[in-house]
């Protein structure tokens, strides 16, 4: 018996339900198959007519799963094949046109409540939508069939087995089907992992014995001789090849030279070559001449051998590396250099948005500036010195770098709205969060009467949220909280903004005889202190009680475009 189609989608498969979902046959009541029924107390065996699409088997277990898969996918597709899933998934998942959009705008909703959600899945056996509240349960049981796709993320439920299932075939198919989708809305190709290509599979058959990094290995810590007062450099070339996105970026040989000429003026080839000798397995500690030289060529404030600042070198380091990923004369000197498509403003780039604000008729002025790091001030406000708002942990500093400031009647500013001068107020929040956000604790204090360093302890956390410092939520929470409270609600679910630290910088001393060291995590959970050439064990305990310096969290979960 077929199932009575939704009339709404009825005409969308006129060829399909005749040549590929026509009705499947019911077997006679006297075949059956066992089922399971799960209560608190009791496990309870019972049978029902058991109807598929192929001959009579013996009975089976409704969570009975063959080694190498679900049994009914594979009966399902022994019978069915692949046209079937291709023309459902193909007009009702990854849509491979407009008309197929708008089929699916149309159709897509539950044979039963009419409502679009939760989870609407589509059953393979026969026309008919339900949604996952019961509806597409409740068909399943009494229609027997088993098999049914939810049209979200193309996924392969089986009933009998209670769970999502997964088939190398259909998923090939499904995928095959997603590059036409992406091809036909001007989508770039989609994100795969990594799969050797019968070169690298003839490579890694002739040589099997290879480096294995296990939970415990320490293939990635190299010590760094210091050249003469470059413990500045040491720490921060620690820190960026201890970046997971960096690193696996440089390891998978990624980088094109943009200077073919000549190839020993290009940063980021340096860089390359150092990232294989940090993951050789090779436990000498490397000298850094070469790199050193090179920063003095591009970056020729910082040469010499004088004590460098650790945060300017790493700002530095960062600019070179762009203009190096991009050729020596990219985006010619616009002033959005920093807005491309390089490895570096991939990993590292973020969007501070800056709000004035006019007190008189509240118009804002709105820019959106990128940015490598954060600086935070850890002193007092000039304009009130009070010493009971000196922050004292990362939070308290994030807390103050988005707050409102009053710019005062000696900064106004031409109103837009006004058309003539205004005192106005200025809020800075995240636009846009990078991959690796890094923050700049200004522990050196410079003014024209004295300069001296802030020593005092400012805690920070291993993981950190960034959710409260965003542009929509913070400028909500300025104006209305229960709106902020109720736009936020399902944030978490749409995009985490959730960090783990991965490196931190130290400075112990005084600006005229300081030195630094960083500690930088291996894997999830090991932490290593690194002091020029001397690589010890420390733990999370010995990392947060640090004074930090310069702070490097990682992302916990990535959008890939």
């Amino acid at each position: 018996m077929q199932t009575k189609p939704n009339e709404r989608s009825a005409s969308v498969f006129v060829q399909l339900r005749f040549a590929d979902c026509s009705s499947l046959f019911t077997l006679p009541h006297s075949h059956y198959r066992r089922g399971v029924e799960r209560n608190t107390q009791l496990r309870i065996v019972y049978t029902t007519p058991y109807s598929v699409g192929v001959a009579a088997r013996q009975p089976l277990l409704d969570s009975e799963m063959a080694d190498d898969g679900c049994v009914h996918l594979k009966e399902y597709k022994s019978v069915k094949g692949f046209r079937t899933y291709r023309l459902i998934h193909a007009y009702f998942v990854s849509c491979t046109s407009a008309e197929a959009r708008r089929r699916k705008a149309d159709s897509c909703i539950c044979s039963i409540c009419n409502k679009r959600g939760p989870r609407l899945h589509i059953c393979l056996h026969c026309i008919y939508f339900g949604c996952y509240s019961g509806h597409i349960q409740e068909h399943a049981r009494r229609k027997q069939h088993l098999l049914a796709l939810d049209i979200s993320h193309g996924r392969i439920m089986c009933f009998a087995c209670e769970d999502y299932v997964y088939d190398s075939d259909y998923e090939n198919q499904a995928c095959e089907i997603k590059e036409i989708s992406n091809r036909n809305l001007g989508l770039p190709h989609q994100y795969k992992s990594w799969e050797p290509s019968l070169i690298e599979q003839e490579l890694l058959l002739e040589h099997p014995r290879r480096k294995r990094i296990t939970h415990d290995s320490t293939i990635g810590l190299r010590g760094l001789i210091n050249l003469g007062n470059t413990c500045f450099m040491n720490c921060i070339v620690q820190a960026l090849t201890h970046t997971p996105l960096l690193r696996d970026y440089f390891l998978s040989d990624r980088h094109v030279c943009q200077f073919s000429d000549r190839p020993d003026h290009c940063l980021v080839c340096e860089v390359a070559r150092l990232f294989q000798e940090f993951y050789s397995g090779s436990q000498e500690a490397l000298t850094l001449n070469r790199l050193l030289h090179l920063i003095w060529t591009h970056a020729r404030h910082l040469a010499g051998y004088e004590q460098q600042d650790a945060h300017e070198f790493f700002i530095a380091t960062l600019d070179v590396l762009h203009r190096h990923c991009t050729g020596a004369n990219a985006n010619g000197g616009d002033s959005n250099s920093h807005q491309c498509n390089c490895i570096i403003d991939q990993i590292f780039t973020g969007g501070l948005q800056s709000d004035v604000v006019c007190t008189s008729c509240s118009g804002v002025s709105t820019t959106i500036d990128p940015f490598w790091d954060i600086s935070l001030d850890l002193g007092t406000t000039p304009a009130t010195g009070d010493t009971s708002k000196v922050p004292k942990s990362l939070l308290d500093c994030l807390e103050r770098f988005t707050r409102p400031e009053h710019l005062g009647s000696s900064a106004k500013i031409k109103c837009s709205s006004c058309q003539s001068y205004q005192e106005s107020t200025k809020q800075l929040t995240m636009k846009k969060l990078p991959v690796v956000a890094s923050f700049h604790l200004k522990r050196f204090e410079h003014s024209s009467r004295f300069h001296k360093k802030i020593s005092s302890f400012i805690s920070f956390p291993e993981h950190l949220d960034m959710t409260p410092f965003m542009s929509h939520r913070r400028n909500n929470n300025n104006n209305n909280s229960d709106s902020a409270a109720s736009s936020g609600a399902d944030e978490p679910y749409i995009n985490d903004n959730r960090y783990s630290l991965f490196a931190v910088i130290n400075h112990v001393g005084t600006l005229e005889a300081g030195h630094y060291t960083a500690y930088i995590r291996q894997h999830r959970d090991n932490w290593f202190k690194c002091d020029d050439h001397i690589i010890t064990k420390a733990n999370i305990k010995d990392v947060l009680n640090s004074e930090g310096y310069l702070l490097f969290y990682h992302k916990q979960f990535l959008e890939y475009e």
